[in-house]
């Protein structure tokens, strides 16, 4: 056996054990009940915002920062993944607030979705329930962790969580809070459990017997990677493509307004805009988001129709379409019509988020019946796309595939469902053509 064998296989067998002991901790979870869970993201909010509890915190993803700007400066990170480490008070102010709305929320577990007789005596419940244990491996986004945490919580799961290796430091302390929350609530700190080494991605991907779900958030062939590796269930939180449409009837101040936020309000976010596509008789909105784009300093590149209008604008080649900059720079398209800019979204487009400014309503209400992408917007900042935003108290991530759950992912994400029956004796025998009839009736949940 080679020492890389080796060391491999004890990964294996320690994130194996890891793992199993986060299932055992995620059945104490779940059987809490919905105040009692409520009650524990409530204290886990008032310990992200004590001071006390803050300044270990902001020690450690200082740390983080400081490792990242070197290898920044010696060319070994880009830019947009320094920008998402950051930690500071705004960030920690805005996850506490979300883990109160989750706290605040109806209890997901245990309402019955739908109840049905069968027959008089025979009754049916579609009832939710905990996937189970989640393994997320995520970005070097730490205010990522108390999220995901968070959800896990409210929906009765265990986690296993592997972020960036930028943001160690971050990570170890926030799981930490959370494990020391967990425990005060009688809880096994292992419900929420941090995975460190590169390898133990691997490793976790090899448990189909004992995870139920792979969340993976990242770029296009990181996703691709993690989903042709694993036999277990991969939710994909990929890359955001994401465009805003100019229609002709664009008012041109709310097009602008709508351009900076999209792009400017945070350039690194996946719901940031990375493309501006405008069609014959947008000029004027076209014009205005231009000047205040280049006012807020954004890098412009456009078609050579786009140039034609704006010639100082840096010439976009084919490798502008489709690319995610994560940074303020931003591509510029001239398209036919809305057929031009549908088939343009269709190619480039990575189905996260698409808008339109329109005045004429019929031709918003084409774009979003035709555009296929989790979140499709009508004169709104693509920048809405989040869980937060939503109500949802935060995200696993955005959804850009069509099963299970689409878009921002929150705690109902999370869920799956069982078939309960209560009878008195009942047998199916009994029932069919020319023996007793069933009734199916709908009953109140």
């Amino acid at each position: 056996m080679t020492q890389t064998t080796g060391h491999v296989g004890q990964a294996e067998e320690r994130v194996r054990a890891l793992a199993l002991a986060a299932r055992a901790a995620g059945r104490q979870l779940a059987a809490l009940t919905g105040p009692a869970r409520s009650a524990l993201l409530r204290d886990l909010a008032a310990a992200l915002a004590d001071p006390a509890e803050r300044e270990p915190l902001l020690a450690a993803n200082a740390r983080d920062v400081a490792a990242a700007r070197a290898a920044a400066a010696a060319g070994e990170l880009d830019p947009a993944r320094l920008k998402r480490l950051g930690l500071d008070a705004a960030k920690l102010d805005s996850v506490a607030d979300g883990l109160g709305q989750l706290a605040a929320r109806p209890e997901l577990l245990g309402r019955p979705r739908l109840r049905r007789e069968l027959d008089d005596g025979l009754v049916l419940e579609q009832v939710p329930c905990p996937l189970g244990l989640v393994g997320v491996v995520f970005e070097a986004r730490p205010d990522a962790a108390p999220q995901i945490g968070g959800l896990c919580l409210k929906s009765g799961n265990a986690a296993l969580l592997k972020g960036g290796s930028e943001a160690r430091e971050s990570n170890r302390a926030l799981v930490a809070l959370m494990q020391r929350a967990l425990q005060r609530h009688g809880v096994a700190p292992a419900a929420i459990t941090l995975l460190e080494q590169r390898e133990d991605i691997t490793a976790m991907l090899a448990l189909d017997d004992v995870l139920d779900l792979v969340i993976a958030r990242g770029g296009h062939e990181f996703v691709r990677h993690v989903q042709r590796s694993t036999r277990i269930a991969v939710m994909g939180h990929a890359e955001g493509v994401c465009h805003l449409f100019l229609h002709a009837s664009a008012e041109p101040n709310m097009a602008a307004t709508i351009a900076v936020d999209a792009k400017c309000g945070y350039p690194a976010a996946c719901n940031a805009v990375e493309a501006l596509l405008w069609e014959g008789g947008a000029e004027a909105a076209l014009d205005a988001c231009v000047a205040a784009l280049r006012e807020r300093g954004v890098e412009l590149r456009g078609c050579d129709r786009t140039r034609a209008r704006h010639p100082a604008l840096a010439a976009a080649s084919e490798q502008d379409w489709g690319h995610e900059y994560g940074a303020l720079v931003l591509a510029i398209r001239r398209v036919d019509d809305e057929a031009d800019a549908l088939a343009h979204i269709d190619r480039y487009g990575s189905k996260h988020t698409e808008a339109i400014v329109a005045a004429d309503p019929a031709a918003a209400e084409r774009f979003l019946a035709a555009v296929d992408a989790a979140d499709v917007f009508w004169n709104a900042s693509t920048r809405f796309a989040d869980g937060y935003r939503f109500g949802l108290g935060a995200e696993v991530g955005i959804s850009t595939g069509k099963l299970h759950a689409r878009g921002p992912v929150g705690a109902e994400g999370l869920l799956t469902y069982r078939w309960l029956l209560r009878g008195h004796g009942q047998v199916a025998s009994d029932y069919g053509p020319g023996k007793r009839r069933f009734t199916h009736r709908d009953l109140e949940p």
